[in-house]
């Protein structure tokens, strides 16, 4: 059994001057360890205090002899920079990148530095907050400030995974919403944009290590892919399969920012392309990397590529008005005025976009995105201006349930206004008789079809084929097969061409129509 006991001690008595036996000021304990060796141990002046004291040790005794000790006591008392470096020892052993890992690092050791903390027991919310708030009042971005935050609580919790502790300190913490306070948004490049880029760069002379040829590439790669620069890098002449259908393009999980391989759809034409590229390279083998610059100056390299292609696009101007337009315009800037930039991250942006512009259902462009979360590839990285959502709302129904004569200006450019006279009966959808009927056996067109647009009735440029009547039998008018009900004919559209289901003629990076690979020279 434990108990308390003030330890005899020898003292001199100041009044006599002589060795005198006393009781201990401090209160002492004694109980027995997991071992059950007697121990004894000083613990405090007070009774009630020492007590406590007492019941802890046996308690902890208790836990150790059951084998469910903690150990949480002996990583409290090391200092706080070991922990740092087995945290990140931890991040690089499960395969984090190296410049993760030393961001990271001094990321966790500024903020400990600033809160003045040598052992976990010493890490506060309220200090680290205060220190966030120092952040924002030297003007760091909101977005910046919040990845000093997770590094932080990454490495909290952490420490109570790897129990080393048992209490997150910072789990209460939030970061800040970082749309109301961006520093850097990137825009999209417009299909002309990237024409362009592609025409100049294709023709340019070496920068930093790559030739125009091998930049034009890469911003291909990059733009029609989703890829990411290091990602990029990694690329060799086996990462393509350009006999399978689709064509693809692989990316190793060492290389993949979500440690995880990679598999990307290549459009037709731009398999053929990078196809050509790589015969031109003739690498000795087939695992050599396709680029070989380090890669870490794209953005200033992409600049210096937008300038170019911005002064050339300038000087093929006619006519000193036009020059003059062209120089006020944001073509191919790599800021324009609302303060979006251009930097090779752009082309990820562009690629993404390009998805939305294309009808490409969310849960779609999140996969080939390679994102979490739906929002971060809605929101993020999906930039639509006006032009798009006007789009959008001219492929919605048309308004219902207009009054007779009330002719809306979009019926009269389909060729129908001053066809349709409220006081005339209205013609009728010819009958369908299906093919081998008799006669009399027909089915009538759905109500909605009742009313036949001029254009298969009325139409005066029809000639004679337009005044065919309703079909009574086969001898009299021919065969007739009977075909599913449609709602409106071609002829609705007034421009020429299909429709998709939804309305909006396909766009984009998607449409092999509206949006080809641009040709990488003047002369293609």
């Amino acid at each position: 059994m434990a108990s308390l006991y003030k330890k005899p001690i020898v003292v001199t008595d100041p009044k006599a001057g002589k060795r005198v036996k006393a009781k201990s000021k401090k209160w002492w304990g004694r109980y027995r360890d997991e071992n059950g060796q007697e121990k004894r141990v000083p613990l405090a002046t007070d009774k009630t205090a020492a007590q406590a004291m007492l019941s802890a040790l046996v308690k902890k005794m208790e836990f150790k002899a059951a084998g469910l000790h903690t150990g949480f006591e002996e990583h409290h008392k090391r200092k706080i920079d070991v922990h740092v470096e087995d945290f990140e020892k931890y991040l690089r052993n499960k395969g984090s990148t190296q410049d993760y890992v030393d961001r990271t690092e001094a990321q966790i050791t500024a903020v400990l530095e600033a809160t003045k903390v040598t052992r976990i027991v010493e890490i506060s919310a309220s200090r680290v907050q205060a220190y966030l708030g120092e952040l924002r009042q030297k003007d760091f971005g909101i977005t910046t400030v919040n990845h000093y935050l997770r590094a932080i609580k990454m490495f909290t919790r952490w420490l109570v995974r790897d129990h080393r502790t048992d209490d997150d300190r910072l789990a209460h913490l939030s970061q800040m919403n970082a749309d109301t306070d961006r520093r850097r948004i990137r825009r999209p490049l417009s299909p002309d944009e990237f024409d362009w880029l592609l025409r100049i760069t294709e023709t340019a002379p070496p920068l930093h290590s790559l030739s125009g040829r091998d930049r034009a590439m890469l911003y291909l790669i990059g733009c029609y892919t989703g890829f990411r620069r290091n990602e990029i890098r990694s690329v060799c002449p086996s990462s393509f399969s350009f006999t399978s259908d689709p064509p693809t393009l692989t990316i190793q999980a060492g290389y993949s920012k979500r440690r995880r391989q990679d598999v990307i759809p290549l459009r037709a034409d731009l398999a053929s392309r990078l196809e050509e590229w790589i015969a031109e390279k003739a690498l000795p083998s087939p695992c050599d990397s396709l680029i070989t610059a380090r890669l870490q100056r794209t953005a200033e390299m992409l600049r210096a590529d937008l300038d170019r292609a911005r002064l050339a696009w300038i000087k093929e101007a006619t006519t000193e008005a036009e020059k003059e337009a062209r120089k006020e315009s944001q073509f191919l800037l790599e800021t324009n005025q609302t303060g979006h930039v251009v930097d090779f991250h752009a082309l990820r942006k562009t690629f993404i976009t390009n998805l939305t512009r294309s009808g490409v259902a969310p849960k779609t462009a999140q996969m080939l995105a390679r994102h979490s979360s739906i929002d971060l590839t809605m929101n993020t990285y999906t930039m639509l201006g006006v032009m798009d959502q006007a789009a959008a709302v001219e492929a919605l129904p048309p308004i219902p349930n207009r009054k007779r004569g009330d002719e809306p200006q979009r019926l009269r450019a389909t060729g129908t206004d001053g066809k349709l006279n409220p006081d005339q009966p209205q013609k009728k959808v010819p009958t369908m008789v299906p093919r081998g009927a008799e006669n009399g056996a027909v089915e009538p067109a759905p109500n909605g079809l009742r009313v036949a647009p001029d254009c298969t009735e009325d139409a005066p440029k029809q000639g004679k084929r337009a005044q065919r009547k309703n079909a009574k039998n086969p001898e009299q008018n021919g065969d007739f097969r009977a075909a599913s009900p449609r709602t409106a004919s071609r002829c609705i559209n007034g421009r020429g061409g299909d429709r998709t289901r939804t309305g909006i003629t396909p766009h984009g990076i998607l449409s092999p129509v509206r949006l080809p690979i641009p040709p990488l020279g003047r002369g293609d």
